[in-house]
């Protein structure tokens, strides 16, 4: 989406802090991260003409654009697999909104 990019991953632990580190690394960090780059410091490289989109987009996000669609995880009794299921959080979905009518 120009700024923005929407990415699934698949991943062996749950940790957010490797998701973070690891997006932060390649050059794509978690937007509205503010430890490893996706708040004030991704948004002092943009281009003039993008820092105010940016700064739109992080003004609608409380929180790092993070979120687990899909969980799976052993029961701690009886180690049978349990999943859980969510949709993206009312406010990446307006990012994603505001994102593709630009």
């Amino acid at each position: 989406y120009g700024l923005a990019t929407l990415t699934r991953l698949k991943l062996q632990t749950g940790r957010t802090h490797q998701i973070r580190v690891h997006m932060s690394y390649f050059g794509h960090p978690v937007a509205g991260d503010p430890t490893y780059g996706g708040r004030s410091s991704y948004v002092r490289r943009l281009l003039k003409k993008d820092k105010i989109d940016a700064t739109t987009i992080l003004g609608m996000l409380d929180r790092q654009a993070l979120h687990a669609v899909e969980l799976e995880l052993p029961h701690p009794d009886d180690g049978r697999t349990l999943k859980f299921e969510s949709e993206l959080p009312e406010d990446i979905m307006s990012v994603l909104t505001y994102l593709k009518q630009r």
